[in-house]
């Protein structure tokens, strides 16, 4: 069992914008678009102090598998680390330098859909008789084929076929051995329940305290790419999403596939009532809200706390720079018996100066901004009252966080 999640206090990075390392990181790099950045796995060895310091626990770190994209989503080897992100071998130092100091390392782990340049999508899409055409959902061969959504660049893997789904299995085993302590599931919605189950089981055998995280939503979803979809009673979400009551519905749904999701509902709730109050959401309406929430899942099954993430809107943004409203959302947060999760940066003030929708694509990349390591940028006051939080947190819960 995962136990040690409860006593978590994870600090999320996204690697190509975190740190190019210490000494590279003194001279910064404007850098911007979806292209590679130049953040490393040495970055995050070379943070580790500072990191340390703040009191967290735990690492979440985005994924660095080999990949066509900055952003590590676009896998073309589930066995591999891609060398602009650094090594095996330098992964190795990170996890064992974060463990000698009491931190574990969660990893992004993508089952749904690799990158269209991967090979084995290549081998399929031009070779009728290839090995890995059963690996994908071809509508009509070779150019129509089930996608993650609408991209057509992130052709979706059949996880009913027992080769694609044991490589993607002995792939998390690869990791693990490693040292990895657990996964942040990308797409969870995406893959079928039996996979999940399955997946748990094989590997909880040889790694019972391995984590195991979704990330579970049907926001942005669209009628038409429901068919790339398997959470149970989708269409009934779906409609349900319309009127924005869906949320719990959907998280609910892998109690007993998964040891917890990520908690879309306070996100929600959070924005709803912190960064644009209003005088219709009193605050004795949050915390009914809250407590009812918390009371549709069983004990022992996680909900980490986020306020913002890679995907969206930094929530300090949403408050309008208000950092009085941030803190306040981070008090309530830190509040909660859940795990929280802090975005890389908010910490120090990082935000952004446009709404991720107001672009046609790439909107991301607002909330996904370099790192400051120039302590002149520095918000100290917010940097001094995440520390309280953290380190109070830790003091309140005894933690008893024993690394391997």
């Amino acid at each position: 069992m995962a136990r040690w999640l409860k006593n978590a206090t994870i600090y999320h990075i996204f690697v190509d914008r975190f740190s190019r390392g210490a000494e590279h990181d003194k001279k910064p790099i404007p850098c911007s678009g979806p292209v590679f950045c130049g953040g490393n796995i040495q970055g995050i060895v070379d943070r580790l102090d500072y990191l340390q310091d703040l009191g967290i626990n735990t690492i979440l770190i985005s994924p660095v598998n080999k990949t066509s994209a900055y952003h590590g989503y676009h896998i073309t080897d589930f066995f591999n680390v891609d060398p602009r992100f650094g090594s095996v071998g330098i992964l190795k130092v990170l996890i064992h330098e974060a463990h000698r100091r009491g931190v574990r390392i969660l990893i992004d782990f993508v089952a749904n859909h690799i990158s269209y340049k991967h090979p084995y999508f290549l081998d399929a899409q031009h070779n009728q008789d290839s090995q890995y055409r059963n690996w994908f959902y071809f509508v009509r061969w070779p150019d129509k084929y089930l996608c993650f959504l609408s991209y057509y660049e992130l052709p979706k893997l059949n996880l009913d076929y027992a080769h694609t789904r044991d490589h993607l299995v002995n792939s998390a085993k690869w990791w693990l051995a490693m040292g990895i302590d657990g996964f942040r599931l990308d797409h969870v919605v995406g893959p079928k329940h039996s996979f999940w189950r399955f997946f748990r089981e094989e590997v909880k055998k040889e790694y019972p305290n391995a984590v195991l995280i979704g990330e579970v939503g049907i926001s942005g979803v669209r009628w038409h790419e429901l068919r790339t979809i398997n959470v149970r009673g989708k269409y009934m979400k779906w409609v349900k999403h319309l009127f924005g009551s869906a949320s719990d519905s959907v998280l609910k749904e892998y109690v007993g596939d998964l040891d917890g999701v990520l908690d879309f509902e306070f996100q929600k709730l959070m924005k709803e009532f912190i960064a644009k109050p209003s005088f219709l959401r009193p605050r004795w309406l949050l915390q009914w809200k809250l407590k009812r929430h918390y009371k549709k899942f069983p004990e022992g099954f996680y909900l980490p706390t986020f306020l913002d993430n890679h995907d969206m809107n930094r929530f300090i943004f949403t408050t309008g720079q208000d950092k009085n409203k941030l803190k306040e959302a981070a008090k309530i947060q830190f509040s909660q018996t859940q795990p929280p999760i802090i975005y890389y940066g908010t910490e120090i003030g990082l935000t952004q100066r446009e709404d991720v929708s107001s672009f046609k694509e790439d909107g991301d990349l607002v909330a996904r901004g370099m790192m400051r390591w120039q302590e002149k940028e520095w918000d100290k006051g917010l940097l001094a009252f995440y520390r309280g939080l953290i380190h109070e947190r830790a003091r309140s819960h005894a933690l008893d966080f024993h690394c391997p």
